[in-house]
């Protein structure tokens, strides 16, 4: 049997996540808390403006477009810029593991910026073992971290807490 490619396993994180993900920077940081619970597909990341990024996986979810695996359609914002929402292809089939499914599920469901701020503050966590990760994730982001954003987070994040996962997450919330 051979390896699956990155657009095989980009698709796959989508149809995992219910069979749509809406925006780039979710797909991003569901396949990261993916990794981090032990249920990813080995995508490295790196921290980038927008928390935990794989250039690897942009370039999957990519191809995974182009080879029909799933598809990408941008849509116009009410605020004016554009997003993108990725649908897996009904031909990939259903998911493998219900553990991962619930998981992706789950962490494809919270806001855009909660979730931004929560695998920011986890991959801060562990990647640049950060003694106070949700301070230095409000320090990096103060115009997300605002009003009651990153308590959402917290919150989010202990709910991907309860989940059974392969690794633990780390007992940051």
């Amino acid at each position: 049997m051979t390896d699956k490619t990155d657009r095989q396993k980009a698709a796959e994180i989508v149809r995992d996540a219910g069979g749509q993900i809406v925006g780039r920077t979710r797909l991003q940081k569901v396949g990261y808390l993916l990794e981090l619970a032990g249920f990813g597909d080995g995508f490295r990341f790196e921290y980038y403006h927008y928390g935990p990024y794989s250039e690897e996986l942009t370039e999957g979810i990519r191809m995974a477009d182009a080879f029909g695996l799933v598809t990408e359609e941008e849509k116009q914002a009410n605020w004016g810029g554009r997003y993108s929402v990725f649908t897996a292809n009904a031909e990939l089939g259903q998911p493998v593991d219900a553990d991962r499914a619930q998981f992706a599920a789950a962490a494809a469901e919270i806001d855009s910026i909660e979730i931004e701020l929560a695998a920011t503050a986890a991959y801060l966590a562990v990647a640049e073992h950060c003694p106070d990760p949700w301070a230095e994730t409000a320090r990096r982001k103060p115009e997300k971290a605002d009003g009651d954003r990153l308590d959402k987070a917290r919150i989010a994040y202990r709910r991907l807490l309860a989940f059974k996962t392969r690794t633990p997450l780390p007992q940051i919330a």
